[in-house]
């Protein structure tokens, strides 16, 4: 079986790029999740490579339509464990997000998902979330 993602990339369109930059450097940080690449209005964050950007539009591949408004997304990080989840929620807390929901366990999921939520300046919805061991 192969661990390979099937995500390269995620890019989220954002309003104010200096916000949000400072917001995701400070909420992904407990997370070992750092900013790697820059390119003007756009910012790329990972740990081994940059699979998720944040950026001003419009970007080469949007439409108008694409630019018409912000939709909020959700977006999940992995978390190594509890300890990570925590972390990331008071460090998005501490960096201006908006609680939507502590951690804690979500067992409608399953019964080990223990996961925060936040909402970034925006309202994307931002979760780090913990499997189970």
């Amino acid at each position: 079986m192969s661990t390979m993602s099937i995500l390269d990339h995620v890019t989220l369109v954002v309003s104010d790029y200096a916000a949000s930059k400072a917001f995701y450097e400070k909420a992904l940080a407990p997370l070992g999740v750092k900013c790697m690449m820059e390119f003007g209005q756009a910012a790329g964050f990972g740990k081994v490579k940059p699979d998720f950007w944040i950026g001003t539009g419009p970007a080469s591949f949007h439409t108008p339509e694409h630019l018409r408004l912000i939709t909020p997304t959700h977006i999940a990080f992995a978390a190594a464990n509890r300890d990570e989840v925590h972390a990331f929620y008071a460090a998005a807390i501490a960096a201006g997000g908006k609680d939507f929901g502590a951690p804690g366990v979500r067992a409608h999921y399953h019964p080990k998902y223990y996961a925060a939520f936040v909402l970034d300046p925006d309202g994307h919805d931002i979760e780090a979330v913990f499997h189970g061991a």
